[in-house]
């Protein structure tokens, strides 16, 4: 057989077996979008704060109704938003659950360097004493 007859129809064929990949890693692509995407929205339902995307991720966003699926949730979860309204709208609130969270990023960080933590874990205490009297007082 003649090679630039044979490369030609090589090269069709890794074309083809190329779109087919890329059809294929888009569809997968979308659908693990889409449950990031639902898992987020139920974690933020159910726990009052965002969910955060791993470090290599810089910016993670979604729709709450992008499509059939997301509008029906959507739908659902109309009724639990509008049962609390008192949820982190208090900006002192936010800004303690935020102080929370790097204080517990600090206190890994400090442990998994084998560091001693017991004053990062007083300042924990004190933030969550002052997140929980903020919560009383809202």
């Amino acid at each position: 057989m003649d090679p630039i007859a044979e490369y030609q129809k090589w090269k069709q064929q890794g074309e083809a077996l190329r779109a087919e990949a890329k059809q294929a890693m888009e569809g997968r692509f979308r659908e693990l979008l889409t449950e990031a995407a639902q898992i987020a929205l139920e974690y933020q339902r159910d726990f009052g704060v965002a969910l955060k995307p791993p470090p290599p991720v810089t910016a993670f966003r979604y729709k709450a109704a992008g499509g059939a699926k997301a509008k029906q949730s959507a739908k659902s979860a109309k009724p639990t938003t509008s049962d609390k309204p008192a949820l982190p709208v208090d900006p002192k609130v936010a800004a303690l659950e935020k102080r929370r969270a790097q204080m517990q990023k600090k206190i890994a960080a400090a442990k998994a360097a084998g560091k001693l933590t017991k004053n990062l874990e007083d300042q924990l205490y004190e933030i969550e004493d002052e997140l929980r009297l903020a919560r009383e007082a809202a």
